[in-house]
């Protein structure tokens, strides 16, 4: 008897209008085209109007993965938002993303864990599909990044953008869907990548707004050779336990932080380019977005078909890591 798995059944994408180059960041911060494309192969990166939350791009991910799935946010049973940009502190913006879509049906929470929230909250939908307990799961990867950039800051502005992703979850049959997860944390890395105003521990003060301690920081060397290595580590990992290789592998769907970090994978798996998914030139980092995003992109370009072995990694701020196996089941794109 075959076990019951979790299919990505819809994909859902959005990303603001409003566009933002390498050019026009030099107009603003001392910085170059040429150092931001040979460093991260970013071009550029899509930018909210000012005032716009999290849950406006959330929603309009989700309403595309419902629309392009034929069915309304009331045959919905769980909404997880991943998202270091909430609306607000509380309520979650699930809830409100739950309210605005009018899912009357489902209930809902937000997920932290920065660039590899997505996926965490794909592995956490899917363990409720696969229980039996719900049958539509919609996880969503969000994240208004502009929020909390610090534009003074060269070493973080330029690397990122806002999107959102949206993907159905629900029971499938045969051998497709997920098969399998591997995810870590290591909190002793929290110092190297953070925002460290706005919390219990440094809760928002006059002092905390003049020392610009609610915007991201981040020791870019370090986060840089942690990712190098655990992108890889992760990756393979997962692969070995389940007795695949890289050469096994149909389509690599890699956060999309720098391209230098995909590609030391991609070269160390022996994928070639037309197994790796890359979209950062025209979004840049969307944290939680990249993923569903980058899904979006492999659609667009007819590179994924059912059947095929798809392998999702992440490695984001905590530190957290984390790779997921999915066999593709096959959506209505268009």
């Amino acid at each position: 008897m075959n076990q019951r798995r979790a299919c990505i059944t819809a994909v859902g994408t959005h990303v603001p209008e409003k566009v933002l180059t390498n050019a026009d960041l030099e107009k603003i911060v001392d910085t170059s085209d040429e150092w931001i494309r040979t460093r991260t192969g970013i071009e550029r990166r899509h930018v909210v109007e000012p005032g716009t939350p999290t849950s406006e791009i959330a929603v309009a991910a989700a309403r595309e993965a419902l629309r392009r799935r034929g069915i309304g946010a009331g045959d919905l049973d769980l909404i997880i938002v991943a998202t270091v940009t909430p609306d607000m502190i509380f309520p979650a913006t699930a809830c409100l993303v739950q309210d605005k879509l009018g899912a009357t049906r489902a209930w809902g929470f937000d997920l932290s864990a920065a660039c590899s929230g997505f996926l965490y909250a794909l592995t956490t939908g899917a363990q409720f599909v696969q229980s039996g307990t719900h049958r539509r799961v919609l996880v969503i990867g969000a994240d208004v990044m502009t929020a909390i950039l610090d534009y003074e800051d060269r070493s973080t502005c330029v690397l990122f953008g806002d999107g959102a992703g949206a993907v159905l979850l629900e029971p499938g049959e045969g051998e497709n869907g997920i098969l399998d997860f591997s995810h870590e944390v290591d909190g002793s890395g929290a110092c190297y990548l953070n925002m460290p105003g706005g919390g219990s521990l440094h809760p928002a003060t006059r002092e905390t707004v003049d020392a610009r301690m609610h915007y991201i920081k981040q020791q870019g060397q370090h986060v840089f050779k942690y990712a190098v290595r655990k992108f890889a580590e992760s990756a393979e990992k997962l692969l070995l336990r389940n007795d695949f290789t890289g050469t096994d592998v149909d389509l690599f769907v890699a956060h999309q932080a720098n391209i230098r970090i995909i590609e030391a994978a991609q070269h160390r798996m022996g994928l070639p380019d037309v197994k790796v998914v890359k979209n950062i030139h025209e979004y840049g980092n969307t944290t939680a977005g990249t993923i569903p995003l980058a899904l979006g992109t492999a659609l667009d370009e007819n590179r994924l078909s059912r059947g095929d072995l798809v392998l999702l990694t992440a490695v984001g701020a905590g530190f957290t890591v984390g790779s997921v196996l999915v066999r593709w089941s096959g959506v209505s794109w268009d």
